[in-house]
């Protein structure tokens, strides 16, 4: 049996720059989050905490972090806060997400995800609500997004 993202994380976390490395192995095996260089700080089942850095390359023509930098660190954290709680008979995909820019957003960026409820094995298929809220250094909200969470069993290997 493959070994869970969970696993994973506490086991390179313990590492000197841990939470960097395991970022990037995020990113290898999902490479479109590479796209705005993510931190993993913090993952356990039923959350997830990620970073974004203020940079450049994550800006928009304004100079705040652009609209969709933030949804891609939102369905981010909302992934894995699924993912460090899923049996291993289950699999789970984004179906939507509702979105709420509050205010600019403005220096490092803190998602925390947590599922609505706990996540369950289940002979069906199942929608679950994922909370993400993004604060700015001053710890003020500047984006709130639900994501639909589709869990379902995964198929039975003949």
């Amino acid at each position: 049996m493959a070994a869970s993202i969970l696993d994973i994380h506490r086991r390179v976390t313990r590492w000197p720059c841990g939470s960097w490395l395991f970022s990037k192995l995020v990113c290898l095996n999902a490479p479109y989050f590479a796209s705005i260089s993510p931190r993993i700080e913090r993952l356990e089942p039923g959350r997830c905490e990620a970073t974004l850095r203020h940079r450049r390359r994550v800006s928009n023509h304004i100079g705040s972090v652009h609209a969709i930098a933030l949804c891609n660190l939102a369905e981010l954290a909302g992934g894995l806060a699924i993912d460090a709680s899923l049996p291993p008979s289950m699999r789970w995909i984004p179906k939507g997400m509702e979105v709420e820019y509050l205010k600019k957003a403005m220096g490092m960026m803190r998602a925390v995800a947590m599922p609505a409820a706990a996540v369950v094995e289940a002979a069906e298929g199942y929608a679950l609500p994922v909370a993400v809220t993004v604060t700015d250094p001053a710890g003020e909200a500047v984006f709130r997004a639900r994501i639909s969470m589709w869990v379902s069993p995964k198929p039975v290997q003949p």
